[in-house]
């Protein structure tokens, strides 16, 4: 497809990663996990802010009550609305050294779902995790990479990838405990040893049940059918888009974050936005990003 992706933000991130659209602000927020800072844009306004963390956030989710939950190297925490922290919610159960938290997503009840990286890629020690009031709990073991999280609409099927094995499962989810059953392939990447295929990263749901990922080192956004269907995909001008999310008012505005940390000088040269916000409309709104209810 040649539908064309616009620079929303030339934020030049190390690592940006897990935009959220805030309905209520008119504004997408997003992290830096390298950089350790969590950004704010007001596309209309293009008033951008950026709060300085001190140490890595890999992702989070706005409070139903304010503020935000977020995912650090350190732990699970409940962070204001200025980025302070309010207070520690779970600590990160694997090695801080060689694990951070990475993608995470919000279910259709409010529950935080956020998932691990084994940094050295050498044990797949990573893991995927449920956060709610009955605290921390894992879901899924010996992963290397925990990304693409997204909920169908009907919160039926919750997706998921482990980005170094190309492939991204579906599970029979139950909305009603919080609980994932059943995984299986529902897409499956080939390896490219030229480089240049790309590994499925973050995800998004549309409202037709469409799951949309990043291919990391791919340069490419795809979408899939419910079946699992390749049914379009779309350049980016990045080599290393990193996830995808619904907003703007009508929520037909896909925005999508990427990197430049360790990218080929070359590389670099030729995608000199490598590490910004672009932005590609759609024909099919996506389904809003629901707020963490500390009660779910």
């Amino acid at each position: 497809m040649t539908e064309r992706l616009d620079l929303v933000l030339d934020s030049q991130c190390a690592l940006g990663e897990c935009p959220v659209w805030s309905p209520r602000e008119t504004a997408l927020y997003f992290v830096d996990i390298k950089g350790m800072k969590l950004h704010r844009l007001e596309p209309e306004t293009k008033r951008h802010t950026v709060i300085a963390l001190s140490e890595e956030i890999g992702c989070f989710a706005i409070r139903k009550d304010g503020g935000f939950i977020a995912g650090l190297r350190s732990g699970v925490w409940h962070l204001a609305a200025d980025g302070s922290r309010v207070a520690m919610l779970a600590p990160n159960p694997e090695h801080h050294a060689t694990n951070r938290f990475n993608d995470g997503r919000t279910d259709p009840r409010g529950r935080f779902f956020l998932g691990t990286i084994d940094e050295p890629k050498a044990g797949a020690t990573a893991g995927l995790y449920r956060f709610d009031k009955r605290g921390l709990a894992q879901i899924e073991g010996g992963l290397t990479t925990s990304n693409g999280l997204a909920f169908s609409p009907d919160g039926r099927v919750m997706y998921h990838s482990d980005t170094p094995r190309f492939t991204i499962y579906a599970y029979d989810y139950d909305v009603e405990t919080g609980t994932a059953s059943n995984r299986r392939i529902f897409a499956q990447l080939q390896p490219n040893p030229g480089g240049g295929g790309g590994r499925p990263d973050g995800g998004a749901v549309d409202v037709e049940g469409c799951y949309w990922t990043a291919l990391y080192d791919g340069g490419r956004v795809q979408r899939y059918s419910p079946t699992g269907e390749l049914l379009a995909e779309y350049q980016v001008p990045a080599g290393a888009p990193t996830m995808v999310a619904f907003g703007g008012a009508d929520m037909k505005t896909l925005y999508i974050t990427s990197a430049r940390d360790g990218r080929p000088a070359d590389e670099l040269a030729r995608l000199p936005h490598s590490g910004g916000i672009f932005s590609l409309r759609t024909k099919v709104p996506g389904v809003p990003e629901p707020l963490f209810d500390p009660e779910a």
